[in-house]
């Protein structure tokens, strides 16, 4: 599988047989500048309806749009949808939002969304195994970033891509939002990449959580 950051919380995730997922794509605007979104997709998982993360119409082609929480299935891979909150107190600050947990190319993936709240035991049962986790770990809009740290704790995935953070493609206008060194610190298996993509293969990951902090390519 074939990773690409195009910015914030939105991802291309290319399978082996050609299969082409987009996560929250989102809307250029209210501080966020990132370039606009040329990719096709067979799939598009939106984990709630912010602008910074619903914008389909985004993506060419003609995609499967899911969100939602239960379990939906589209280019016979199999999305399960779990229902949290944007905030920590149950979604009246924010609105709730989709956690979504699939595999693909035999790799367990789970994309986060805005998660703003620690999970609870259920939740995480309903996660399970996770090795690529992508998180946002920018706080302000989601959980700051301590709280990131102990919810990756607990989901244990062999590889933690982060996402959501301040770059210079999100200014103040976006609100507090802080970089990604605020949760690197709190690490030590850190790999930098100068590329906004990465592969991984089913059988050679690492054997504990290693972050892997790409370039946003737009």
């Amino acid at each position: 599988m074939r990773v690409k950051w195009l910015g914030h919380a939105c991802f291309l995730l290319t399978s082996d047989n050609g299969t082409r997922i987009i996560t929250d794509p989102y809307k250029t605007h209210g501080g966020l500048s990132y370039g606009e979104i040329r990719e096709y997709a067979d799939v598009v998982l939106i984990s709630h309806e912010h602008g910074d993360h619903n914008n389909p119409s985004a993506v060419e082609g003609q995609p499967q749009v899911l969100k939602g929480l239960g379990v939906k299935e589209a280019k016979g891979i199999k999305f399960k949808g779990i229902q949290v909150y944007h905030d920590e107190a149950k979604g009246t600050k924010r609105g709730s939002n989709t956690i979504f947990a699939f595999e693909l190319d035999g790799l367990r993936i789970c994309h986060l969304g805005d998660l703003g709240h620690e999970l609870s035991e259920a939740e995480l049962k309903e996660i399970g195994a996770v090795d690529i986790l992508f998180m946002p770990v920018g706080g302000f809009y989601t959980f700051e970033p301590d709280v990131a740290a102990r919810v990756a704790q607990k989901l244990t995935p062999r590889v933690l891509i982060p996402m959501h953070f301040k770059t210079d493609k999100v200014d103040a206008t976006f609100g507090a939002i802080v970089g990604v060194d605020e949760f690197l610190k709190r690490h030590s298996a850190v790999d930098r990449s100068n590329s906004a993509e990465a592969e991984f293969k089913a059988g050679n990951l690492p054997s504990s959580t290693r972050i892997v902090v790409l370039k946003p390519a737009l």
